[in-house]
């Protein structure tokens, strides 16, 4: 393999309390994809391992592989799980990416749950007596909530890929349900949260308010929650499909709960019964060492963001053999983000509406002439132009600077099966508890706030602004990394926003460059560096020398407490598989052969 670890030699700036590997993990000894028929033709003996933000529903997944299921199939029961225990992060109310890949065939498959925008929407849909909303108005109305995408996404997954029966895998979430889950310490304290309960209000929906605050008082850590209407709305999609969620009365108690005020939207029958999964290529870069990295195309930004951000890494760290002060690495990184997401913030959008050169940011020759343009440390970074370095039109001028700030209402899962086969997952109902509003069991999102709330910067379009049928512009980057000789070596992702983008890239170069385990790469401090301010996570071991470097280099530090990552992930080592849950929330990662 062609891991560099013994560059960095001292990066306690990011994780004092663990020293960095000696040497690169050993070579594999499995034969190259090219020397056999087909992947398929040799025997998988890593085992199987699911990693995900909650150890029940870790538990439906493991159960769905031990019954003979594959990667798609436990992804469906996993998330199932999720959406009762972990409300407040995704639920069958939202969307999600899920990136399968299928090891007998090589092949990749990218499903698109995201929601998309009524047919009545607009550019200035979020505009109230001639004005934009504020960010939490629009989170709160009806307006924010897009059609849900979730469970078209599990059954386009299923009929492409899934191996189980259907009715199955709604089993132990339904079984939960109807027995009772006990509520997590994370959950109780959201709901305790004086703060987070005055702007969330959940208190205002009476339904919500009667499921998380019974007799006012939230739900507290331990007690045990039933929840007979997620059961009966996950029995009749188990028994009927998704023509259950998407037609007849589930569908219109979701139109009526969205449209009801204060700031009601304006969603239809029809939005949902023709909601349909875009089925589409993954976008896939190899780095110089070797690597490949696969992720979702836009309207996500996992394949262009994570493919810029580490092939830049890999222009702007010190050249080989230089021995090099270890702040340098750190720079590097941070350059290499600031750089990414100027580009990513002006281009990516929904391909289906805007055009968006995906190919071109991605581009080795690009990548390398992004890398030496100039900028201070406390300067701002503007985005480049591939249109321009690639002999063609310019194409910076076309889009406007988009100003949007996604929530951080978002779960992350990361399977490989028995089989080899591999899931990474990113769903999400966008802020936290989404919209705030609750029909079924289940909270419906607030996704259309990720579209920029303002149509037009200066004059220009924002390629991420509001259009009837449109999908959102998404942080997510669910992820799959192959190794120099086309096996799959790493399952990635996690939740948080615009910060989505930062974590996953920190697992990246924490495993590929650093040479870091899984769960190290989980653990280290956050990095993000989005704009003209470095936030830097303080409360975790590594974070404060790192804050305190980049002030040195010049940069501008925010110091940040309470970081809400929430990586889940999984590296195949020859020994076995390798699982990392992010110590920030209460996920694991656990194994079965």
């Amino acid at each position: 393999m062609l891991i560099r670890t013994s560059l960095l030699t001292a990066t306690t700036l990011l994780l004092a309390a663990c020293a960095p590997s000696a040497s690169a993990p050993p070579e594999s000894e499995t034969p190259k994809a090219s020397e056999t028929e087909a992947l398929g033709d040799i025997s998988w003996t890593k085992g199987a391992m699911v990693a995900a933000a909650d150890p029940r529903a870790v538990e439906a997944g493991l159960r769905v592989l031990r019954e003979g299921g594959n990667a798609v199939d436990a992804a469906i029961a996993v998330h199932a799980v999720l959406g009762l225990v972990e409300p407040q992060s995704s639920g069958i109310g939202g969307g999600a990416f899920m990136v399968y890949y299928d090891r007998a065939h090589d092949e990749i498959t990218v499903f698109d749950g995201r929601e998309t925008a009524p047919a009545a929407a607009g550019p200035e849909w979020f505009f109230k007596d001639g004005q934009a909303m504020d960010f939490v108005t629009a989170w709160q109305s009806g307006r924010s909530v897009g059609v849900p995408g979730q469970i078209a996404l599990y059954k386009t997954a299923h009929e492409a890929a899934g191996r189980a029966d259907w009715a199955s895998l709604f089993q132990p979430a339904i079984e939960l349900a109807e027995d009772g889950f006990e509520v997590s310490p994370r959950l109780a304290e959201v709901l305790a949260s004086e703060r987070l309960r005055a702007i969330i209000r959940l208190d205002d929906n009476p339904v919500t308010a009667a499921y998380f605050y019974p007799d006012g008082q939230p739900l507290a850590a331990g007690f045990r929650r039933t929840n007979p209407a997620y059961a009966a709305t996950l029995a009749s999609i188990a028994n009927e499909g998704p023509d259950a969620f998407y037609r007849g009365e589930t569908a219109a108690e979701i139109v009526n709960a969205v449209n009801e005020g204060p700031d009601g939207g304006n969603m239809t029958l029809d939005d949902l019964a023709s909601y349909e999964v875009k089925v589409r290529s993954a976008v896939c870069g190899t780095l110089q060492s070797g690597y490949k990295i696969c992720s979702a195309p836009p309207p996500s930004s996992g394949g262009v963001a994570q493919n810029l951000i580490m092939g830049l890494y890999e222009h702007l760290k010190p050249a080989a053999g230089v021995n090099a002060d270890e702040s340098l690495y750190l720079k590097a990184y941070v350059d290499a983000q600031r750089l990414g997401y100027a580009d990513r913030d002006h281009y990516v959008a929904d391909a289906d509406h805007v055009t968006v050169p995906t190919e071109d940011l991605i581009n080795p020759v690009y990548i390398e002439a992004r890398a030496k343009e100039a900028f201070a440390p406390d300067g701002k970074v503007f985005p480049g132009d591939p249109g321009v370095v690639l002999g063609g039109a310019p194409l910076r001028p076309m889009w406007g600077e988009d100003p949007t700030t996604p929530g951080a209402g978002t779960t992350h899962i990361s399977i490989i099966d028995l089989d080899g086969n591999a899931v990474s997952m990113t769903a999400t109902v966008e802020a936290a508890f989404g919209s705030s509003r609750m029909t079924g069991g289940f909270l419906l999102n607030n996704e259309l706030t990720d579209f920029s709330l303002i149509p037009e910067k200066n004059g220009k379009p924002v390629a991420n602004a509001v259009a009837a049928g449109k999908r959102p512009r998404s942080s997510m980057s669910p992820t799959l990394v192959f190794d120099p000789d086309g096996k799959l070596f790493m399952v990635t992702g996690s939740p948080g926003g615009n910060s989505i983008i930062a974590y996953v890239s920190k697992t990246l170069v924490g495993v590929l460059e650093w040479g870091k385990s899984a769960q190290e790469a989980a653990a280290l401090p956050n990095v993000i560096a989005r704009g003209d301010t470095i936030g830097v996570e303080i409360d975790i071991a590594g974070g404060p020398q790192a804050a305190e470097a980049l002030r040195d280099m010049g940069y501008t530090v925010e110091e940040r407490t309470g970081e809400n990552s929430g990586l889940h992930l999984i590296v195949v080592r020859d020994e076995g598989l390798e699982g990392g849950a992010d110590p920030r929330r209460e996920g694991v990662a656990l194994s079965l052969r």
